[in-house]
Formats: C-alpha cells, sequence, structure tokens
C-alpha cells in the first residue's frame, strides 16, 4: 500500500514537470515570435565619406501583414527610439495567402511622420497580381519613395547620396535575369554614397560588381529555425542551410546587410529566431 502511494505520488510528480516543461516551451515559443529584437550593424565607411558619419537607416523587412501592438505601435515606437534618418522597407509588407492592405498601411502611414521611407517590393508583392497597383497607389499617396528598378539621389550633409531599388524578379515582367542587367545599369553613373535596396540576398555577386556601397535586403526570415553555432535551417528558394540569413556580408567594396525579417509565410512559426528590426549605421574609420 505504502509502495503504491510513493509510485503514484512520483508519477504526479513527473506529470507535473512535464505539464511545466511544456509550458515553459510554448511561452518560450510564443515569446520569440512576438518579442521585437534590435539588432544594430555599424557599417564602417571610408574618409572618403566622411560626412555620412552616423548615418543612421532602420530597416524593416518581411512583416507580412504581421502586428506588433494596436496599429503597429511597439514596431513604430522601436524605429523611432533609433532617430533614424532614412527607414528601408526591404519587400514582404504584405502576406500574398492572407493580404490585408490596411494592416500594411498601418505601419506605413505613421513611419512617414518618424524619417523618409523607401520601399521595394518582395515576392509576395509580385505574387499579388492586380491588388498590387492598390498597393502601390496608397503607398505613394502616404508619401512612401517606392523604388520600382529607380534611384533618388540627393545629399546629406552636403554629401552626395543615392538610394536606389529594385523590383523582386517574380514581379511581372521581371525575372533573375532582368535583375542582374538593371542592378549595375541603375547604379552605373551614381556619384557619392549609394544604397540599394533588394529583396534578395542570393544577388550578392550581382551587387558587389556594381557601383554599390551598401545592400540592404531580407526574404530569408533568418532561416526560419536557428540553430546556435550554426544558424538558420531553411530558406524559401534557398534550400537548407542557406548562406545569407542575416548579418553583414562583404565582397570588393560592398557591404550587404541582411535582416532576419518580422513576420512568417509559408512555415508559420519562428525557432530561436525574433522577429527583428535592423539598424545601420554608417561610421568613417581611418584608412
Amino acid at each position: 500500500m505504502k509502495r503504491e502511494k510513493q509510485k503514484k505520488k512520483k508519477s504526479k510528480v513527473k506529470s507535473f514537470i512535464l505539464i511545466a516543461i511544456m509550458f515553459l516551451l510554448i511561452v518560450w515559443l510564443v515569446y520569440g515570435n512576438v518579442s521585437l529584437q534590435t539588432t544594430v550593424y555599424e557599417v564602417p565607411v571610408s574618409t572618403e565619406y566622411s560626412d555620412m558619419n552616423g548615418f543612421t537607416i532602420v530597416q524593416i523587412s518581411d512583416l507580412h501583414n504581421a502586428r506588433f501592438g494596436k496599429e503597429q505601435a511597439r514596431l513604430l515606437k522601436a524605429v523611432a527610439e533609433q532617430e533614424p534618418d532614412i527607414i528601408a522597407v526591404t519587400g514582404d509588407l504584405v502576406d500574398s495567402s492572407h493580404t490585408d492592405l490596411n494592416i500594411a498601411m498601418e505601419f506605413m502611414k505613421q513611419a512617414v511622420g518618424i524619417a523618409p521611407v523607401y520601399y521595394v517590393t518582395g515576392n509576395h508583392e509580385g505574387w499579388l497580381g492586380a491588388t498590387y497597383g492598390e498597393l502601390e497607389k496608397r503607398l505613394e499617396e502616404a508619401g512612401v519613395f517606392v523604388l520600382n528598378n529607380t534611384m533618388y539621389s540627393g545629399q546629406f550633409e552636403g554629401m552626395d547620396l543615392n538610394i536606389a531599388g529594385v523590383h523582386d524578379p517574380d514581379m511581372p515582367g521581371n525575372n533573375i535575369v532582368l535583375a542582374k542587367q538593371v542592378i549595375p545599369e541603375l547604379t552605373a553613373d551614381a556619384e557619392g554614397y549609394t544604397i540599394l535596396l533588394s529583396h534578395r540576398p542570393e544577388l550578392f555577386d550581382t551587387y558587389a560588381e556594381s557601383n554599390i556601397n551598401l545592400v540592404l535586403s531580407g526574404h530569408y526570415h533568418g532561416g526560419q529555425f536557428r540553430i546556435p553555432f550554426i544558424g538558420g535551417v531553411i530558406a524559401p528558394g534557398a534550400g537548407l542551410f542557406p548562406e545569407y540569413t542575416e548579418g553583414t556580408f562583404t565582397k570588393s567594396g560592398t557591404t550587404m546587410v541582411v535582416s532576419r525579417g518580422l513576420g512568417n509565410s509559408v512555415i508559420p512559426v519562428r525557432i530561436n529566431n525574433r522577429p527583428e528590426v535592423v539598424v545601420v549605421r554608417l561610421q568613417v574609420i581611418d584608412e
């Protein structure tokens, strides 16, 4: 009788521990999908661009119609805290499987009050069909600079600054081959510091061969599931353990920053891969 009571007690303890572990795992998983992480990258620039020192960009990528607070309050707060000079939105603002333009515009309409907003399409905009035209119209009416194979040139603190952007290859009339032609042509005559917004990190070789200083990209969702010391596990169109899932990459004088993004799409959950707001600060280095 005493042994049976002890067995029952042990069984209850084991059950309690198992339930507690499962509860903690669920809490950790939910937290990891709704809690914003701000990542700051200090990108070195040569003394040639000394007036660009401290120039700050906040990058928003792969939102996929996700919400962070009422009317994106938490996301907007995270952006505003960085006091950016510009905000770069690098594609997949919406999700083609559950598109809601009103949710997309919640962030964009308020972000323009923080800093100038520049936007390029991602593959999900390419899959919207005629709905994309409505999205582009609403973005432009809100004061967003839509970069569809175009470049804006101006000045920052007296320094020539170019902000270029390319349509995603999945947009109607576009493809990878065309993108590889458009990118170097778009920036060939640029004078000063040139920033390119492009959804696709897999085109890094093309970026590095072009007249571009800094590229802001996304698309791979950080590899969706991240393994410590290994990195992201899977990415759209890139298979297992893709190379460009997060961070900075440099080649031939071109630096590419890849955001892990904010939302989810086909795979509805992230593991060890919190939604990310990227901050890029240019820092002059002595040569």
